[in-house]
């Protein structure tokens, strides 16, 4: 069992072509080579403007190459509480803004010609307990007749037709959702970004951001100094560099995920026919595809813990265990991969984008980053150009949360209420 990414192991590296800084002059500096900084480069490339990208590690080597490589449209919370909760109007308009997080995925596969496997075969949100299919219902009855017809029920009795399991009591299908691989799009994002002019920085961490006079910033890194007159933050949960004021606003949280060897075509055929994305209802959720090469990957929340060798090492035991009890057939199955990430969350877990003191920012994706990433950091091009107007998040302010100053001290205490919940509920 290797300890790291099976996306980022089974995907090429990305090659840099500028080792050193030009001049140290740019237009743009974007803080961070995961999605959302590759797409902004690449659409910021395209507009003319001359980028220059800052990532600490290598390309796409936190978030953006350690999730499911799932990009699943519909909220990740119960669609009729929130949209209760923000009015229907504003929740039908970020509803759209996840559609076309999808629609934008698809259209830069196809436009940059990235080799990803994706394909648009749908996600089953499966209720953990009888009376989560309650809720699921009336979510669809509000979906159907006023944003997304194309979502449809499943009964427990019809429920055998998409996976090969009885640990669930019915599902929600949405349709319009596709899966991935995830580690050949971020650095096909990246490649693309850098074959239209962008300087693409490996290995610098930003270490100091100031601001000049006049309109001009300063950043810092191991490889120089970079002036610009527009800076983009799209390093999510980094705790790198001079970015207190984010870390005070995002909760890092593990997420865990476990790959199986390959399976056999007819092994597939009987736990997940219709190759579907899986997500359950649960707090501490469960989360499960089949990947390109026919494995099974398995994945969730398993401990409300940082991601580490000895961690990843725990949680990938308790995932085995989860994946066995849904599939009982998976006993025997060796497990290839097992990994972890950090998982940028707000406190209501929707995303965050716009300008603060001359500089913006987009982030807070909350465990929907492969599709709002690539819509975000395409939208962010526009929004820096002065089109504010496009940002989906502009209304909604953003508070540090209280006692928070940038460790997430209170995971354990947020996990056991989370437990709690789930056997409550």
């Amino acid at each position: 069992m290797r300890f790291s990414s099976y996306w980022l192991e089974t995907a090429e590296p990305f090659v840099g072509n500028a080792p050193d800084l030009h001049d140290g002059r740019c237009d743009v500096v974007v803080v961070g080579g995961g999605i959302t900084g590759s797409a902004a480069a690449l659409a910021l490339a395209k507009k003319g403007a001359r980028v220059v990208v800052c990532e600490a590690g290598t390309v796409g080597q936190a978030a953006s190459g350690r999730n499911g490589g799932m990009c699943n449209n519909g909220f990740a919370q119960d669609y009729a509480s929130l949209s209760q909760r923000i009015g229907v109007e504003l929740a039908n308009r970020l509803y759209l803004a996840f559609d076309a997080g999808v629609d934008t995925v698809e259209r830069l596969v196809r436009e940059e010609s990235i080799d990803c496997d994706f394909v648009r075969r749908g996600k089953l949100k499966l209720a953990a307990k009888p009376e989560h299919f309650d809720k699921l219902a009336r979510s669809q009855a509000l979906l159907a007749a006023g944003v997304d017809p194309d979502t449809r029920l499943v009964t427990k009795a019809e429920l055998r037709d998409e996976i090969g399991s009885d640990r669930y009591h019915g599902g929600l299908i949405f349709e319009k959702s596709a899966g991935m691989h995830v580690g050949r799009y971020v650095r096909g994002l990246a490649t693309a970004a850098q074959a239209r002019g962008a300087q693409i920085l490996e290995h610098a961490p930003v270490l100091d951001l100031r601001r000049e006079s006049g309109d001009a910033y300063v950043a810092r890194t191991p490889r120089g100094e970079i002036r610009a007159p527009q800076v983009l933050l799209a390093s999510g949960i980094s705790q790198l560099g001079p970015f207190g004021w984010i870390r005070r606003r995002i909760v890092p949280v593990g997420a865990f995920i476990i790959v199986t060897e390959p399976l056999p075509t007819q092994r597939l055929d009987q736990l997940l026919p219709t190759r579907r994305m899986a997500t359950d209802t649960k707090n501490f959720v469960n989360f499960f595809r089949v990947t390109p090469d026919n494995r099974i990957l398995f994945g969730g929340r398993a401990r409300f813990a940082a991601s580490n060798p000895r961690s990843d090492e725990k949680s990938g035991m308790i995932l085995r265990q989860q994946m066995i009890a849904v599939f009982p057939e998976l006993a025997d199955a060796r497990i290839d991969y097992c990994w972890g990430g950090m998982v940028d969350m707000t406190a209501n877990r929707l995303p965050r984008a716009g300008e603060r003191d001359g500089m913006y920012y987009s982030m807070g994706y909350s465990g929907h980053g492969t599709h709002m990433a690539t819509l975000m950091g395409t939208l962010m091009a526009e929004i820096m150009d002065g089109r504010a107007d496009l940002n989906p998040w502009k209304d909604f302010d953003w508070p540090a949360i209280p006692g928070h100053f940038g460790k997430p001290w209170f995971l354990p205490f947020v996990g056991a209420w989370y437990r709690l919940k789930d056997t409550l509920q």
